[in-house]
Formats: structure tokens, C-alpha cells, sequence
């Protein structure tokens, strides 16, 4: 039920509804981390990332929402989030934000992860790192008790000290019982700042961080955003549960590795 606030508290159980379709957006991104790689078009990832999702009981919670096409937003290289799948053909040295969500008995899960594409510049390869490492570090703070600012700076401070830029025009947000819920969940801020955080909240974690400047601009499409210099972005989303004592990471990244680890292992011998 909406607070006065105009937040939806979750129940503990309807918390584990929302940790199942997460799982199935971790699922759903771990098969495209079966096929993504050099030759595939991003079309095709949009394709098999739906079958998986209907075929396990769900549905696309961004296929035609708000009119969006598409049930994954596939981001290449300079573009930040929200781009369309087509017949792009992925090569050697790019990187790809896939960002997925379902619906699965009611309750809306959402991820995103950035991949690379075959061998990539070990200079982005820190830039996908390193804002990994800031989503975590954000989760981290999704405690009941700190404020909204605490995430945000928890973010902002390690992407900054590596000298990269933070979108502030793209914030992170409630999610649950609708895709995007209040509140908005900025990847900046001071420490101790904002709205006090409460158990029951659920929230969508997704640093968008760029290695150049922290601009960005917005296509025609009215849906794809990129940098202003053109410089490549990555983006890595958790939907986490606040909790007392320690927050409670919804979504994984295990799956989507441990495919990836045993593409990139050398075989037995």
C-alpha cells in the first residue's frame, strides 16, 4: 500500500515475489551471456531475451511501456541507457549495457549489466569495473535508517575518484509493485542528505557513469541517451531491498559470470 509519501512499502512477502522476478531478469541475462559476442546483432539478444521471459512464466516489463518498443534497452559504447535493439552487429572492442525487466506474478524485477565484446581496451575495461564496483558500493548503503544521499554519495565518491563522470540527469528509482515508483534514487549526493530510508522500500540501484564528462544528450527517438563527447558510458543495476542491519540484493550478477567465466575459461586438456 502507498504511504502518505507516496511510497510503496513492501511486505516480506511480497519482498520474495520481487526477489523471483529479479532472479528471472538475472536469468534472462544470463542467456544473452550464452550468445553476446562478436557477429551477433543486437536484435537478436531482444529476441531471445523475450522467448526466455514468457517461456518462464513472465512477461517484458518494458515492452511498450510508455511506448517503448523493445523489451530490452541494449546501449552501445557512448550511449549512456535506453537504446534500441536492431541489426547492429556487434564487434571486437565494444561495450553493451543490456538492461532487462520482468514482470512476474504482479511484481516488476529490474537489472542491467555491461558486457564486453571480445577483447576490449583495458582502459574501459576499468570503467566497466570500477562502476560495478559502484553499484555494489551503493547497495551497500540501502539501509533502513541512512538516507537516500548515503547511496548517492557512496556512488558518486568512488566513481569520481577515478576520474569519471556521473550522469545526473538519469537517476535510479522505487520498484515492486510498478517499474518505476517513487522515490528517485540519484547516483550523487551528500552523505546524510535526503530521505530517510525505511524497511519495506525496494529500489533500483543503477549507476550510469561515464569516462569522460558527466554531460549527456538525448536523440530524437526520444529514448536513447548518449555522452556529450562521445566517450563510452557503462551502467549496472541491482534491485535491492532495504533492511535492518545490512540491505538485501534482490537481483545477481553470479549467473551472467559464471556463464561468461566458462566462455573466456581454456578448455580441459
Amino acid at each position: 500500500m502507498p504511504s502518505k509519501s507516496n511510497i510503496y512499502y513492501k511486505s516480506p512477502e511480497e519482498v520474495e515475489l520481487i526477489r523471483e522476478s529479479s532472479l528471472l531478469v538475472s536469468r534472462t541475462l544470463a542467456e544473452v551471456a550464452k550468445v553476446i559476442g562478436p557477429g551477433i546483432r543486437t536484435i537478436e539478444l531482444n529476441t531471445l531475451a523475450e522467448s526466455f521471459i514468457r517461456d518462464n512464466g513472465g512477461v517484458p516489463a518494458f515492452l511498450n511501456y510508455n511506448g517503448f518498443p523493445w523489451s530490452l534497452c541494449i546501449s552501445l559504447n557512448d550511449q549512456v541507457v535506453h537504446g534500441f535493439p536492431g541489426q547492429y552487429a556487434l564487434k571486437e572492442g565494444d561495450i553493451v549495457s543490456v538492461d532487462c525487466g520482468v514482470i512476474l506474478n504482479k511484481f516488476f524485477g529490474d537489472s542491467a549489466y555491461t558486457f564486453p565484446i571480445g577483447e576490449i581496451d583495458p582502459v574501459i575495461g576499468k570503467l566497466l569495473r570500477v562502476t560495478k564496483e559502484c553499484v555494489a558500493l551503493g547497495a551497500e548503503k540501502a539501509v533502513a535508517g541512512m538516507r537516500l544521499g548515503d547511496i548517492g554519495h557512496a556512488v558518486q565518491e568512488h566513481a569520481e575518484k577515478n576520474g569519471y563522470g556521473v550522469v545526473k540527469e538519469l537517476v535510479g528509482h522505487g520498484v515492486g509493485v510498478k517499474l518505476h515508483e517513487s522515490p528517485e534514487v540519484p547516483n550523487y549526493g551528500k552523505r546524510g542528505s535526503g530521505m530517510l530510508l525505511e524497511e519495506g522500500m525496494v529500489l533500483a540501484i543503477e549507476p550510469m557513469i561515464n569516462q569522460g564528462r558527466a554531460s549527456v544528450k538525448f536523440w530524437d527517438d526520444g529514448w536513447t541517451v548518449s555522452t556529450v563527447d562521445k566517450k563510452p558510458s557503462a551502467h549496472y543495476e541491482h534491485t535491492v531491498a532495504v533492511k535492518k542491519g545490512k540491505s538485501d540484493v534482490l537481483s545477481t550478477f553470479e549467473y551472467i559470470e559464471e556463464v561468461l567465466g566458462k566462455r573466456t575459461a581454456p578448455e580441459n586438456l
